[in-house]
């Protein structure tokens, strides 16, 4: 920035006019200072600026100086074009202090003397005249950038397909804003093919395979004209329209060199409706008595069924991927849209993008905390649980550290903004989870690598069937040669393949929902399979989750339930979950509790009021010794012990004197012994990540037997835990109900989420237990490995007959048989290949668990 030598005012040389002299180049705010410069005959040094404001030169640290309208100012000059005014401006009133006007955050040029003046291109300021300035707070529009979860590496700026493995690109990051409608294009397309594809190709499959059955296998309309012209008109469609998408995929394979599963699938099913339609047309140019009835086979069922089978893929893969983003927009809707900031002028609500570091902002009680940031005035109790994952408020006073999106639930404070936008840690959250679910390949990576070898083995074979018939085979030897080879593609498209895996997995996650167990994605089976380590949080996973009242402890002759009963009655007018807790138990006991007259709270440090004629403290030691109660020391020495074991001793006193000692703890789950001692049982490591304090963690991991624990760890810790864990070759199971647990969830092999837990644990989990119960997770690592089993059984099924088809197909029996591959033949073993693999799938229905 240089200096305007006439008014004293910082200008931007690179847009600002200017002017020499003696060699030096010196910059003007308007055309008003440059005219009265060059009119003198040596730079002017004055105190007052062009519009009566005094100068940076002659005064950096005075307020800005106002002047009246009949002033003169060079202010008046015409102004200049390519600017547009978002406020009204009363131009009589104004100075140059450059930190008088604060910009919008969408303006990316502004007048930095006339507040309203903004500009998304540079230029003059249309009132004053002075060159606009760039707004340092300014930040361009990001692009969605869409990578494929497969192949990281492949990005691009607009939706597509990935070039090697031809799946669907998903975008790296996702917007927040309900009104930003997500872009489901291709799964509504997916959809609606598969539905159209499905109706024209039922009753294709019905007449292909109607042969099986004795009473219909010479009926003349399956074998007629009418039968095959109909296969022909319906599966067209099925093929050239509903397909489409996979032969586009499996011809940029080729281009790419990148052979995957839609090669294959466009090769098979594009060769077998090709056969078939030349079949139709030109049914002299094939051998004689190749099919029924002396015609040529064809094969439009196979090609109709194959592609309704990948369109059913598709769909379902695009719609887990869908729910994906699901936890991240929940995670970015944790977070206020607006804040409260502190001004000379007021309290203004601002968007929460308008935010910078260093803005005073006010948080009321029941509000969320904006971004991360420092309490500089007032006292109160803030709910952590969306990253700790413990049910208890903390406590804030000043100097303590908030985060955004956590909930201040008591009293009123001003906050200092330190971190905003996305270096806050809920913003860090979301990355992570986003990162996380990235990194992780679905199912359809076995697929591909399978094809990576299976495709070239089969096109190489058709190659030298056709090869050798063309050669040595008897006449006409070029339509034997096209005839077997075009065989080997089509008996080697994978039909059963294409159940082996979504029969598996469809009985497999019905099996799981019946015990309580339900699988949200299909990658999470395998790694269930494998899993040899379990992290998992404390509460609401080991623990209940919430604070229960655990004893009454009683002193100086007070009852044990007139104790709780003066508690519970003063209690009722706190909203602190230590309160619920006592609350809750007085009316299990059906104790008869009363309003409290006189009702006080402290923020972080009790209650007090008058119950039955009687004045009644609860709280803290500290509180108690400063409404003047004496003997607290006895009170301490009773609640150690019960502090030692991780319970929380709340403190009463009643007419002056101490009166007893409640502890309220979170009750380890009647099952989670018998749990961990299966998983055990099952090779798996135990490893617990909780967010609370040392004393507390230790004591629960002892009396579970838990010997590695880590205690007072952050979201993001858990995270890095499992990452390390992973890249030491572990394979990685998180169990977690909380928000703090979401990027660690995402982050392990596989997630496991209880369903007593927050809609975003769930959403981040591959893994849901209904019940909650730990015990579910013992069956979901038994489920897995079922599943697997099962998963491997299918794809035998599916290899052995595609290996047994093939030399068929390809001739190897003729020279000793005479025999080649029929349509009946080769109808009856896909046939038998599907119902092999649906047969073995649906023992998955009876296995125990």
């Amino acid at each position: 920035m240089k200096i305007d030598p006439i008014c004293g005012m910082k200008v931007d040389e690179a847009t600002a006019l200017h002017a020499e002299r003696d060699g030096q180049t010196f910059y003007f705010c308007s055309e008003h200072c440059r005219e009265k410069f060059l009119s003198q005959s040596a730079p002017a040094k004055t105190d007052s600026g062009c519009c009566g404001g005094k100068s940076e030169q002659a005064d950096h640290g005075r307020h800005e100086h106002e002047h009246s309208a009949e002033e003169h100012s060079c202010c008046d000059s015409k102004p200049s074009t390519g600017t547009h005014t978002h406020a009204p401006h009363d131009h009589s009133h104004h100075g140059h202090e450059h930190a008088a006007v604060t910009p919008s955050a969408a303006a990316k040029y502004f007048c930095p003397m006339c507040p309203g003046v903004e500009s998304d291109k540079p230029g003059d300021c249309p009132k004053c005249g002075m060159a606009l300035e760039r707004n340092p707070a300014w930040k361009p529009t990001a692009k969605t950038i869409y990578t494929c979860p497969m192949h990281p590496e492949i990005e691009q700026d607009h939706p597509g397909d990935c070039p090697k493995c031809g799946m669907a690109l998903e975008p790296k990051t996702v917007a927040a804003e309900s009104d930003v409608e997500e872009d489901n294009s291709e799964l509504r397309t997916m959809t609606r093919r598969f539905w159209i594809g499905t109706a024209l190709t039922l009753p294709v499959f019905i007449v292909a395979m109607a042969h099986i059955v004795p009473a219909w296998s010479h009926a003349e309309w399956l074998n007629g004209e009418a039968s095959r012209w109909g296969q022909f008109i319906l599966s067209t469609p099925v093929v050239l329209w509903a397909g489409w998408p996979f032969f586009v995929r499996g011809g940029r394979s080729l281009v790419n060199r990148s052979l995957n599963m839609f090669t294959l699938i466009a090769l098979g099913v594009g060769a077998a409706y090709v056969f078939s339609a030349v079949a139709m047309f030109f049914p002299q140019a094939f051998p004689p008595a190749s099919g029924h009835s002396g015609k040529p086979a064809i094969y439009f069922e196979a090609a109709a069924v194959i592609t309704v089978l990948v369109l059913l893929g598709q769909m379902l893969e695009l719609r887990a991927r869908q729910r994906t983003s699901g936890a991240i927009k929940a995670l970015l809707g944790l977070a206020p849209k607006t804040a409260r900031r502190v001004t000379p002028q007021g309290d203004e609500d601002v968007p929460l993008d308008a935010v910078h570091p260093g803005d005073r902002l006010r948080v009321r009680p029941g509000e969320k905390i904006p971004v991360d940031g420092e309490v500089v005035e007032g006292r109160t109790s803030v709910d952590e649980s969306m990253l700790t994952g413990e049910p208890l408020p903390v406590e804030k006073a000043i100097g303590a550290k908030v985060s955004g999106g956590t909930v201040n639930t008591t009293g009123g404070i001003v906050m200092k903004a330190e971190r905003v936008g996305s270096e806050t840690m809920l913003a860090q959250i979301v990355n992570l989870v986003a990162q996380a679910q990235r990194s992780r390949a679905p199912i359809q990576a076995l697929a591909d690598k399978v094809a990576g070898w299976f495709v070239p083995t089969v096109l190489a074979i058709a190659a030298l069937t056709f090869v050798a018939w063309f050669i040595f085979g008897p006449e006409p030897r070029l339509a034997f040669a096209i005839t077997n080879a075009v065989a080997v593609l089509i008996i080697a498209c994978p039909c059963a393949l294409g159940l082996a895996t979504p029969m598996s997995v469809m009985v497999g996650i019905g099996r799981g929902a019946q015990i309580g167990v339900l699988i949200r994605n299909a990658e999470a089976i395998e790694k269930l399979a494998q899993l040899d380590t379990l992290a998992v949080d404390k509460t609401g996973t080991l623990t209940e989750g919430k604070p229960k009242l655990a004893q009454v402890l009683p002193v100086g002759g007070f009852d044990e339930k007139e104790l709780l009963r003066l508690t519970a009655s003063l209690e009722q007018g706190s909203e602190h979950p230590l309160a619920h807790a006592v609350v809750v138990a007085a009316g299990e006991q059906k104790l008869p509790l009363e309003a409290a007259k006189d009702f006080q709270s402290t923020t972080a440090g009790g209650v007090a009021g008058t119950v039955s004629g009687r004045r009644v403290l609860v709280g803290k030691p500290d509180f108690l010794r400063e409404n003047g109660v004496t003997d607290i020391a006895a009170l301490e020495t009773l609640a150690a012990p019960r502090q030692a074991e991780g319970a929380t001793a709340i403190f009463v006193a009643v007419d002056g004197r101490a009166a007893g000692v409640l502890t309220v703890a979170d009750p380890i789950k009647a099952t989670t012994s018998q749990a961990l001692a299966e998983l055990r049982e099952l090779g798996v490591s135990v490893l617990m990540l909780t967010g609370d304090n040392p004393r507390t963690a230790e004591s629960v991991a002892r009396k579970l037997g838990i010997a590695d624990f880590q205690a007072g760890v952050t979201p993001h810790d858990k995270h890095e835990k499992v990452k390390t864990l992973k890249a030491a070759g572990r394979i990685v199971g998180m169990a977690g109900d909380g928000i703090n647990d979401a990027p660690a969830l995402a982050a392990a092999d596989v997630g496991i989420a209880m369903g007593t837990g927050t809609d975003i644990a769930m959403e981040s989990a591959g893994v849901m237990l209904v019940k909650g119960d730990l015990r579910g997770i013992v069956r979901a690592i038994k489920l897995g490995r079922a599943m697997m089993g099962n998963i491997r059984q299918n794809l035998f099924f599916a290899f052995v007959y595609n290996a047994l088809g093939v030399p068929v197909a390809a001739g190897l029996l003729y020279p000793f048989f005479g025999l080649l591959l029929s349509p009946i033949i080769a109808g009856a073993a896909m046939s038998l290949s599907s119902v092999s693999v649906i047969s073995n799938a649906l023992r998955l229905r009876h296995t125990r668990l």
